[in-house]
């Protein structure tokens, strides 16, 4: 993408539904068929408290399963349950779909041997016969039309600012709102590299990085820059 407009410029391509509310998929209702969700991670329980403890996770922010050895498809809401907003014409996700999910083994303390040791990322993200198969769901779920080679299949908060590798929650397919985009880079991937810089050099804490993005990442880009 590129900065963020003030202008309405239509999104391409977005299948738009009736609004409803966000609802899993027969298989994501099922919490015993999945690995623990961000939104099961708020609910009451040992492993959550345990992890909440030397996680700082902001507020609406899940915590998701981590970095897995071995990676499966995680089940995608339903389809039609998810609605894209725009602002400026730029995408955001549902936030009862998509609220955002926290690597519970990143945290500020270890910035430096994460999120800002180059190369990081690549450890810990799923492989593409798995983010395949999620992406053809989420596209379901959202109502997404537009074409595979500019739609992003985007972490809401990114593996450099110590996003969940694979938690449905912080996962969305986000539509390009360059009509003339010849790939998935978009104006989001900027912003994540630049509130990376931030908080590698101490200017910003991953927290407060991690709440502005999963919030709303237009107006973050027009607070930091991008």
């Amino acid at each position: 993408m590129r900065r963020p407009r003030s202008g309405g410029a239509a999104l391409v391509a977005l299948g738009w539904v009736g609004l409803t509310a966000c609802s899993a998929a027969t298989p994501a209702a099922d919490p015993a068929t999945r690995a623990p969700s961000s939104t099961e991670a708020a609910a009451p329980s040992t492993t959550a408290t345990t992890t909440a403890t030397t996680t700082s996770v902001p507020s609406g922010i899940g915590i998701g399963p981590g970095t897995q050895a071995d990676y499966v498809v995680e089940p995608q809401p339903a389809p039609g349950s998810c609605h894209y907003r725009t602002e400026g014409g730029d995408p955001l996700p549902d936030p009862r779909c998509t609220p955002g999910a926290v690597n519970p083994q990143v945290t500020q303390a270890d910035i430096g041997s994460t999120i800002c040791l180059s190369g990081w990322t690549a450890t810990v993200r799923p492989p593409e016969g798995v983010t395949g198969p999620e992406k053809a769901g989420s596209a379901l779920a959202y109502g997404y039309t537009g074409p595979f080679s500019t739609g992003e299949y985007d972490h809401l908060i990114p593996l450099e600012l110590g996003g969940d590798p694979n938690d449905t929650a912080n996962l969305w397919v986000e539509p390009n709102e360059d009509p003339a985009a010849a790939s998935t880079h978009n104006t989001k991937d900027d912003l994540e590299a630049r509130l990376r810089d931030l908080v590698c050099a101490g200017s910003l804490t991953l927290a407060d990085a991690q709440a502005a993005i999963a919030t709303d990442w237009v107006a973050a880009a027009r607070q930091f820059g991008s």
